[in-house]
């Protein structure tokens, strides 16, 4: 199962603290986790191994979005900041879009990427 990891500047300290929590499932094998640019920069550092594509704002979901539709990546956990704006706010909602029409479950927050996860544990 190939997963995207993708957080906001301001959430991307909690995306590796999940990441941490849930290191076991997440190292098995038959586990790859993708991510954009400084997001797995810092999930890199946190031990994990992850295959990095462009920052967000430099097409990163752009990137992400296209091996969604492609079939290629089967869940996409994005922490989203919702108090601050984004430039690349049009790819972001094109990964949504894409992660809707193509029903590839999508998170955005740190409370439901737990409930998701202990799907994946049973």
């Amino acid at each position: 199962m190939e997963i995207a990891i993708i957080a906001h500047d301001g959430k991307k300290a909690d995306m590796v603290q999940f990441l941490n929590e849930n290191k076991a499932l997440l190292q098995q094998e038959g586990v790859k986790i993708i991510a954009t640019g400084t997001t797995g920069s810092k999930a890199i550092a946190a031990g994990f191994k992850v295959k990095r594509y462009l920052s967000g704002p430099m097409g990163g979901d752009a990137q992400i979005a296209a091996r969604v539709a492609e079939g290629k990546t089967q869940m996409v956990l994005f922490f989203k900041d919702p108090a601050s704006s984004h430039a690349h706010e049009a790819d972001i909602n094109m990964l949504i879009r894409i992660c809707d029409v193509h029903n590839v479950p999508l998170v955005t927050n740190e409370a439901t990427a737990k409930r998701l996860v202990e799907t994946l544990r049973k």
